[in-house]
C-alpha cells in the first residue's frame, strides 16, 4: 500500500544501539508492523528505519522504538549478522545471497489474500505459526464483505483521497478493502489509474457519497489538507467526510484490523 517511503539515516548514526547479531533484521516497515504483532522482541534484532518515523511507520512506534533502526542497502544487513532477513524489494537479494545472509523479499500487497499470506510467511519463517494464525484470522474477520441493511439499497460511492492527492483505484488494496466495506471506489468515475492524483477542483464538481481522508499532518501537509476541509465542508449537498490516521494504509497486514471499521463508519451507522 506504500507509495514511497521518506528517506531516513541508516542505521549506526550516532547515538543508535549496536544491533546484537544472531537475530532477526527487518527494513520493511511493513513486516515491522507484523512483527510487532506476533513475534517474542527477544527474536528482534533490528527493524527498519522507516518504523522510527511516524510519518511512515506502520507498527507502533513504542514497539519499534525498542530496536535499533536499519536502513535499505546491503551493506547494513550484512554488517548486522542476522540470523535472518526480512527484506523489501529493494533490489539487495545478490549482495545478502553472496553474504551467506538468510533472506525473505516481501513486496507491497495488494490485496487482503496477499496480506494474510505475508503474516503466514512471516511466522512460519520466525517460528510463531500459532500467532500469526491468530493474526491472520483476525484479519479475515475485520475484512469480511459488508452486507447491505437494505436489499436493493443503492450502493454509496466512496474515495480515499490521501496527501497530495492521491487517490488509490482498481487493483489496489485500498479499493478491495472499500468494496469489502460496501463502497463502490468512484476513482474511475474521475477517470483514475491504479493510483492517480485527483485535484480538489475535479472532486467539487462531483463529490463522492463519502470521502476518507488523512487527520493531522505536519508543516505545508497539515494547511493543504485543513484547506481541502474546509472547502468539501461548504459543499451542498456536502458529502459525508470521515477521517482516519494515514499510516493505517501504508501496508495491509494488521493495519486492515484497524481500518476497517473506520471504512464501515462512512455510512454513517
Amino acid at each position: 500500500m506504500r507509495r514511497g517511503w521518506p528517506l531516513l539515516l541508516l542505521a549506526g548514526c550516532s547515538g543508535q544501539p549496536a544491533i546484537t547479531p544472531g537475530k532477526i533484521v527487518s527494513n520493511n516497515p511493513c513486516v515491522d508492523a507484523i512483527l510487532a504483532k506476533i513475534a517474542a522482541p527477544s527474536q528482534i534484532g533490528a527493524v527498519s528505519a522507516w518504523s522510527h518515523d511516524a510519518r511512515s511507520a506502520s507498527a507502533p512506534l513504542a514497539w519499534t522504538r525498542q530496536f535499533p533502526g536499519i536502513g535499505a542497502e546491503a551493506e547494513a544487513i550484512i554488517a548486522a549478522r542476522p540470523s535472518l532477513a526480512l527484506t523489501g524489494a529493494f533490489g539487495t537479494t545478490t549482495a545478502l545471497d553472496k553474504a551467506g545472509v538468510q533472506q525473505i523479499r516481501f513486496g507491497v500487497s495488494s490485496s487482503v489474500a496477499d496480506s494474510v499470506a505475508q503474516v503466514r510467511t512471516v511466522a512460519s519463517a520466525i517460528g510463531r505459526v500459532e500467532p500469526g494464525e491468530r493474526l491472520a484470522s483476525a484479519i479475515e474477520a475485520a475484512a469480511s464483505p459488508q452486507r447491505r441493511s437494505q436489499p436493493g439499497a443503492t450502493q454509496k460511492s466512496a474515495i480515499i483521497w490521501l496527501s497530495g492527492g492521491f487517490v488509490p483505484g482498481k487493483g489496489t488494496l485500498q479499493d478491495e478493502l472499500l468494496a469489502r466495506a460496501g463502497y463502490r471506489n468512484a476513482s474511475a468515475t474521475y477517470g483514475l489509474t491504479q493510483w492517480d492524483v485527483l485535484p480538489l477542483e475535479a472532486l467539487i464538481r462531483n463529490p463522492p457519497d463519502v470521502i476518507f481522508s488523512p487527520a493531522g499532518g505536519l508543516g505545508d501537509a497539515a494547511r493543504s489538507l485543513d484547506l481541502r476541509h474546509r472547502v468539501l465542508e461548504k459543499l451542498t449537498p456536502r458529502p459525508r467526510i470521515v477521517m482516519f490516521p494515514e499510516r493505517l494504509l501504508n501496508c495491509g497486514g494488521p493495519s486492515i484490523v484497524e481500518v476497517m471499521p473506520i471504512l464501515r463508519r462512512g455510512d454513517g451507522a
